[in-house]
């Protein structure tokens, strides 16, 4: 498909507008956030600095290079930075009206989960706030988000700064910080971080995936920098300072993490006060695969035996390998 721009790189735009009243910059951002696709709709700047605009600060700082869409209504774009790096965002619609946006806060990732496809792409670098939330903006310009996940390419509290900043702007596209969730494998320093200076109510996902130490070394290599035990305080250090649950994220490995005893030692490390579980069906990347709908069950069944708060999340996208790990560009 043809290629097009997205949202303006916010740094650029405010030395552009400094010598105008402060207003300004708040009126451009005002009609991007409501859906603007350019600056020639907003109507409440002098026509001369619209011209100006356009002129000298680009409506970008992404390019869709490619568009995927499911026969369940998900959308998968696949963007480029202005330095030609690949990014993908996700679009999803559920039947009940929610219509939530995963974004990417890393081109690639550096931490190599084995299960993830991301994780076998080649790093390339971080996201500036501006490209993260240009991929929200993107759909936004489609039809009204509600919900926001930082849960495609990349870790995002090894980008913590960039994470905040376009999360602290989600609520003007639509989205309140009770409907943001971030995620992260364990990053330790960025966690603590996290917990220590975002007062907002934005929700914290930890992908867990195994609760025995050697498995979970074997699957995620960051346990061995950040083990388990020391990110699970971490999370509770988060419930006890905001109340707010922490979700953990569990994706469904056949024949790796799915066996009953497994789910009752991670009921065993998970206080139900503090976490509520979700369990996800694999979809297949590489080596593993998928576990069966009947270990599904037992797992859930075990987990909610012992307490613990658990669903089975919905796949969205499948037949786009938009779901969840699926996120890889193909360059």
């Amino acid at each position: 498909m043809g290629r097009y721009r997205d949202w303006v790189n916010l740094e650029l735009l405010a030395a552009e507008l400094a010598d105008e009243p402060p207003y300004r910059a708040r009126q451009v951002w005002a009609w991007a956030a409501r859906g603007a696709s350019g600056y020639d709709e907003m109507t409440d700047l002098p026509s001369p600095l619209r011209a100006a605009l356009a002129e000298r600060v680009p409506f970008s700082t992404l390019t869709v290079e490619d568009e995927a869409r499911s026969s369940d209504g998900t959308v998968k774009v696949l963007f480029r930075t202005a330095d030609e790096h690949p990014v993908e965002a996700v679009l999803m619609r559920f039947r009940d009206g929610r219509r939530s946006v995963c974004v990417s806060s890393q081109s690639g990732c550096p931490l190599t989960c084995t299960f993830c496809a991301t994780g076998q792409m080649r790093f390339r670098r971080n996201l500036t706030a501006s490209e993260i939330l240009d991929q929200a903006l993107h759909f936004r310009r489609v039809e009204p988000i509600d919900h926001c996940v930082f849960m495609g390419m990349g870790e995002p509290m090894l980008n913590i700064d960039e994470v905040i900043a376009a999360a602290r702007r989600l609520p003007d596209l639509g989205v309140t910080h009770r409907r943001t969730t971030v995620s992260t494998v364990g990053w330790l320093p960025g966690l603590r971080r996290f917990v220590d200076e975002v007062e907002e109510p934005v929700r914290l996902a930890l992908s867990l995936h195994a609760a025995e130490p050697a498995l979970r070394s074997e699957l995620m290599p960051v346990n061995d920098r950040y083990p388990l035990p020391d990110v699970v305080a971490e999370c509770r250090r988060y419930f006890e300072l905001r109340r707010r649950k922490v979700f953990v994220e569990y994706v469904m490995l056949a024949g790796v993490n799915d066996r009953v005893e497994q789910a009752r030692s991670l009921a065993e490390l998970l206080d139900p006060q503090v976490f509520k579980v979700n369990l996800i069906p694999y979809n297949p990347t590489g080596a593993f695969t998928g576990s069966s709908p009947k270990a599904i069950a037992a797992f859930e069944a075990e987990l909610r035996r012992r307490g613990l708060p658990t669903t089975v999340r919905l796949t969205r996208g499948r037949d786009i390998a938009a779901a969840c790990g699926q996120l890889a560009a193909a360059s």
